[in-house]
């Protein structure tokens, strides 16, 4: 069945809704069925629709393998209720369906939902968004607005920044107009260059696409981004907003299982009843961990959790939790690592009859760690393949990201050498004299194809310089010399090849006549007879 994966943008959960009704509309098998002695055509048993929707959603790559035949069927029930199929006598509108052979058909109208348009443009009595360092004008302008190559440097130098500056050194009068870099203006920079990245590796225009910027608190992530302990958790300065003394107890005991403290109660059974404990907590809390704020963003970010962008989905990530409150992200950090030492620990027993532990890791704190304000057709499944890939890269996910925090270190201290520009409004139609912001390259997402191409060519030009190495390294003997030339004959005979082009070409350098060089010093005079 052709199916394609929704990119990131607005509204990608209906648009994930409308593709797999579409998908199971398309591809569903139906055919004629007897039922109370009634033919009825064009329609097929719950049953079937649950097998096929099953092993569809399961090869999906929006969705992924997580996917549970429970799942499924909750999801046929919300076709049900929302039309995209009925019984064969023609209701629908409630979840009446189990996997059974109840006959169900599709209906003739479209069930497709459509697409929200964009909102208009809000007008001056609605609430604006504050102003950031970006959006004021000339902050982060050059002097001279020049076009911009593509292929940037990661980081604009400052040491060439600094030529330029002393190549035309500001007056007296633009001297006097500049201030120091306040704190706000510090916030600012490390709300703008983590949304920048973000936007970067997303893909999207804009990121008031699939987030809402008033909702960036940049104090968040500051704390997130320096306030951690040595294990990389963040700490909090408010105790209270902290997990309980009993949950991280109970959290403690199963992630380190069977080893757990001696004063507390052993029995059989007692591992299931602290994981309970600790589930009912999480549910019991007022929003899920990623919020609801950031609900769209995460679920956009699914749009690069595939196979060949691995390491991209991991970096996406990464900068999408330093946005959460600080509270959030340290209960998700201590979350994840309970839940992925709890489903590889081979000693710890079966905490559900019925479901592996992984699966029911998955399946239990999915509804806890990400869900919508509204009710949302597809929030389980989303969440459930957002849990997964969490678990197994929580240690690479929920770190800081070292690049991020270099970049926005190294423009604070850059900004505060030179100052920072007032403000001033027109000056007589000329530019002012300004900041320039630092341009970031990003890495280009390509194909498995290219990848292993340029893997293999990498690699052969390490081997090449590695060869020249070789012939021109005076430390080694000419005995160390040819062993080695001779062992990398062997393992790389095509490099050598191409240095050495053809065999015939030595063997006539070899063939020829060779003066030693004691006989150079021989004089002419010098006779046998003598």
């Amino acid at each position: 069945m052709d199916s394609h994966i929704i990119t990131p943008g607005p509204y990608r959960a209906t648009k994930l809704w409308n593709e797999v009704t579409r998908l199971f509309r398309a591809g569903m098998p139906v055919r004629k069925h007897r039922q109370n002695f009634r033919h009825h055509a064009s329609c097929f048993t719950a049953a079937a629709a649950v097998d096929w929707l099953h092993q569809l959603l399961q090869s999906n790559s929006n969705f992924g393998p997580e996917v549970t035949r429970q799942q499924t069927l909750q999801l046929l029930k919300k076709f049900l209720k929302n039309h995209v199929i009925e019984d064969v006598k023609g209701r629908w509108g409630t979840e009446d369906l189990e996997d059974n052979h109840m006959l169900f058909r599709f209906p003739s109208a479209s069930p497709l939902k459509p697409i929200p348009c964009p909102a208009p443009a809000p007008d001056s009595r609605s609430i604006k968004k504050r102003p950031s360092l970006r959006d004021r004008e000339g902050f982060f302008r050059l002097r001279n607005l020049k076009k911009q190559e593509k292929d940037s440097m990661e980081n604009v130098d400052p040491a060439l920044q600094t030529l330029q500056d002393e190549s035309n050194p500001p007056t007296e009068e633009q001297q006097h107009q500049r201030r120091e870099l306040t704190l706000e203006d510090e916030q600012e920079i490390w709300r703008d260059v983590t949304l920048t990245h973000l936007q970067r590796i997303l893909g999207v225009s804009s990121l008031d696409e699939v987030l809402d910027q008033r909702h960036i608190n940049p104090q968040n992530i500051i704390h997130n981004m320096t306030n951690v302990n040595k294990h990389g958790v963040v700490t909090l300065e408010d105790k209270s907003n902290d997990l309980p003394h009993w949950v991280l107890s109970a959290m403690k005991s199963l992630a380190n299982w069977p080893k757990y403290d001696s004063d507390q109660p052993s029995y059989p059974g007692f591992e299931r009843d602290v994981f309970k404990t600790v589930s009912d907590y999480f549910y019991s809390l007022p929003q899920p961990l990623l919020t609801y704020e950031l609900y769209e963003l995460f679920i956009n970010v699914l749009g690069v959790l595939q196979p060949q962008c691995e390491r991209v989905a991991i970096e996406a990530l990464q900068l999408c939790t330093l946005l959460l409150p600080p509270a959030s992200r340290r209960k998700l950090q201590l979350l994840m690592r309970m839940a992925s030492r709890i489903s590889q620990n081979v000693d710890m027993p079966r905490l559900h009859p019925a479901i592996g532990t992984r699966t029911l890791m998955v399946h239990t704190f999915s509804g806890c760690v990400l869900s919508s304000a509204e009710d949302c057709d597809l929030d389980e499944l989303l969440a459930t393949r957002l849990v997964s890939f969490l678990m197994d890269h929580q240690q690479s996910v929920l770190s800081v990201p070292e690049y991020l925090r270099s970049a926005i270190r190294d423009h604070i201290h850059y900004l505060r050498a030179v100052q920072v520009p007032v403000d001033t409004g027109p000056n007589d139609g000329a530019d002012p004299v300004c900041v320039p912001m630092p341009m970031y390259a990003f890495c280009k997402q390509i194909s498995g194809a290219e990848f292993e191409q340029q893997k293999a060519e990498s690699s052969q030009k390490a081997m090449e310089e590695l060869l020249e190495i070789l012939l021109t390294d005076r430390n080694l003997t000419e005995k160390d010399r040819r062993k080695k030339l001779k062992q990398f004959q062997r393992q790389y005979p095509d490099i050598y090849s191409r240095r050495f082009p053809s065999c015939g070409e030595q063997s006539k350098t070899d063939s020829k006549p060779k003066i030693k060089p004691p006989l150079l010093n021989i004089k002419k005079t010098f006779s046998l007879r003598n």
